[in-house]
């Protein structure tokens, strides 16, 4: 049996691509035996078979080219259980990201699927809300480009990102501009915390209690009507206002098109 094989040839046989072998040959990870000095073709052997399944192995575990190629010019194995140490404490880190990932993705599932399932909108139900983390800042707000322009502010400062909050961002009135029915200026955006690993000075929390409540279908601008209802049952049934406003965008002209599915929720704590 023949032990020179083109470059062609070994890309086939190792399902790699002849620029990859290429590339490995111009950096020297794995050069061919021969090289015709008529036509510059490349050539290996069987001996260099178990090399390339070393690094497409290696480079499958994680491990970038520059780690293999001084792993294969040393061939130590001290350090190439270190690499592999190291490389399993980069996966597991990989796959608690990935299992925040699934937790952020099931709550915003749990969150749309109660909020479709709402019939009574527009009445004002009572809730006992436990305590929730948020990030905060605390800012004036009176439109839709201040808004944005405070929630870019918000996720650098607290290093949280679009894809980790889709869903879990909301507002706040404060509770004297309440009391004054004046809502069109929110005093703060918050953002839902999921991670306990999250700290720093913009962490808060959302007071345990009783809140006031109301769905309606509709945004942001809507939110005036629904504070008049929630202030009226309040006053009628003789509750205290002990905080400020929380209101909450669930399904938005992001998440759906028609405005009917558009669903806010206003929280006002009370005893």
């Amino acid at each position: 049996m023949k032990n020179r094989f083109s470059i062609g040839e070994m890309s086939k046989l190792h399902n790699t691509t002849i620029k990859t072998l290429r590339y490995y040959d111009e950096i020297g990870l794995l050069e061919p035996i021969q090289i015709d000095e008529n036509n510059g073709y490349r050539y290996y052997s069987t001996e260099q078979f178990e090399q390339l399944n070393i690094i497409n192995y290696l480079k499958g575990l994680g491990f970038s080219l520059k780690e293999i190629n001084a792993h294969l010019e040393h061939r130590n194995i001290d350090v190439f259980l270190d690499l592999l140490q190291k490389q399993k404490e980069l996966t597991e880190n990989k796959i608690k990201e990935l299992q925040r990932i699934k937790s952020r993705f099931q709550n915003r599932i749990e969150d749309i699927t109660l909020a479709r399932g709402i019939k009574e909108l527009g009445v004002v139900i009572i809730k006992d809300i436990k305590e929730r983390k948020i990030v905060r800042l605390m800012e004036k707000i009176s439109s839709e480009p201040e808004l944005e322009v405070s929630l870019r502010q918000l996720e650098n400062k607290s290093k949280m990102y679009s894809s980790i909050f889709i869903g879990g961002v909301g507002l706040t009135i404060g509770i004297d501009n309440i009391k004054n029915t004046m809502f069109d200026e929110y005093n703060s955006i918050f953002i839902l915390v999921e991670e306990d690993y999250i700290q720093n000075e913009l962490v808060t929390t959302l007071q345990q209690g009783n809140y006031a409540c109301i769905y309606y279908n509709g945004s942001h601008s809507d939110s005036p009507t629904y504070y008049r209802v929630l202030l009226n049952y309040i006053k009628e049934n003789g509750l205290q206002i002990i905080g400020d406003s929380i209101e909450r965008t669930i399904i938005d002209h992001y998440i759906s098109k028609n405005k009917e599915d558009y669903l806010t929720e206003l929280q006002i704590p009370v005893k």
